[in-house]
């Protein structure tokens, strides 16, 4: 996209989108997303749980994309890394993810899936902007300790993320819908090491970037994704009275 925009301009952008982030993070406390174990039909229509997931999660990589494909080869090699970082999650997240989860016949509302969309189209623009107009790494960036710890978070954090999924993936039998109280590894500390994993994932990707939009990004997934945790945890000991009493929703020991 050709579209230029002043660093002031933008840091609003930011600022508005963090403040609504925030906004959502106290509704959550008392409205949960009604998507997955928590899907209701009083939403409007419903659509495939996997078109769902596939629409939502695809538009962040059209949007960014949109934004960098012409600019790529002028970017610094430091924000190719980065860019390609951002798809390689967004690729599982869009594809690869929503294709091997056996939801057979499970639906979501069509509205959370649109605003998942909203959300994906800010994000994606954010970074996009920012790669295109403001980034200014050059290759000391690779010597920085920033970027190397962050990286380390930052694979730390897919590694746990994907894991979790593929052990929730598995707990459920081929034409299986039902759920089951997962054993074993971090399940054993927490409800929802993918959720957690997914937040040191983003946290790692705001160090090694150490930019606006990764900060702002870190603290948007955390403001819905803490929630969504405590929700998780607190259906699993609503349906399962046998569920560790011990067992925290995302953080070990501690939350």
């Amino acid at each position: 996209m050709d579209l230029e925009i002043s660093w002031k301009n933008y840091l609003w952008l930011a600022v508005v989108w963090l403040a609504l982030g925030f906004f959502i993070f106290i509704v959550l406390q008392f409205k949960t997303a009604p998507y997955g174990r928590h899907a209701r039909t009083d939403w409007g229509p419903m659509i495939s749980n996997r078109l769902g997931w596939i629409i939502m999660e695809s538009t962040v990589l059209v949007v960014l994309w949109s934004w960098i494909g012409p600019a790529f080869s002028k970017m610094s090699l430091p924000a190719r890394l980065m860019a390609l970082l951002f798809t390689v999650h967004y690729v599982n997240r869009s594809f690869i993810f929503p294709l091997r989860t056996r939801t057979r016949k499970k639906k979501m509302p069509l509205v959370v899936a649109l605003m998942a969309v909203i959300f994906n189209l800010a994000n994606g623009s954010l970074f996009g902007i920012y790669f295109v107009h403001f980034e200014d790494y050059t290759l000391d960036w690779f010597r920085d300790f920033k970027f190397w710890f962050g990286l380390l978070i930052f694979l730390t954090g897919i590694y746990v993320n994907w894991r979790a999924d593929n052990y929730l993936i598995r707990l459920r039998k081929p034409g299986e819908t039902g759920y089951q109280i997962p054993r074993g590894w971090l399940f054993d500390f927490v409800s929802c090491p993918n959720l957690l994993g997914e937040m040191v994932e983003w946290l790692g990707f705001a160090i090694l970037s150490w930019s606006l939009p990764g900060w702002v990004f870190f603290l948007w997934t955390c403001f819905n994704l803490i929630p969504r945790a405590v929700a998780h945890h607190r259906w699993y000991k609503t349906h399962f009275p046998e569920y560790p009493e011990k067992r925290k929703a995302f953080l070990p020991f501690v939350w």
